[in-house]
């Protein structure tokens, strides 16, 4: 099964858990982690910002991947937030598989 790191921004640690929560519960994620703190530097209407975010990173399967970006732009509080998908090459088989245990759908979960 292919499994999908997702790096998001949010506009505080509050906002990042909250999101991460929903995730979790709805189990389209199987875990999240939140960096507080970070300082982010980007162009957004036409000048650069310099600003304190939160980054969430979250482990999900590749097929849920389209479901997280959708739910994210759903829940966030930014016009477009930062949701990109990066492929786990390799790791521990175990916690892969846990990955996509936890994020299977209610009925096919044993």
């Amino acid at each position: 099964m292919a499994v999908n790191f997702l790096y998001i921004t949010a506009g505080s640690a509050k906002e990042a858990r909250e999101i991460a929560r929903l995730l979790i519960k709805e189990r389209l994620v199987a875990c999240a982690n939140i960096i507080d703190r970070i300082r982010s530097l980007y162009w957004w209407d036409g000048e650069v910002k310099d600003e304190a975010e939160a980054v969430l990173i979250v482990k999900t399967t590749a097929d849920r991947v389209e479901a997280v970006v959708a739910r994210v732009k759903a829940l966030h509080s930014y016009d477009c937030p930062c949701v990109v998908a990066l492929p786990i090459e390799g790791g521990n088989p175990d916690f892969l598989d846990w990955i996509a245990s936890e994020t299977a759908a209610a009925g096919k979960r044993s």
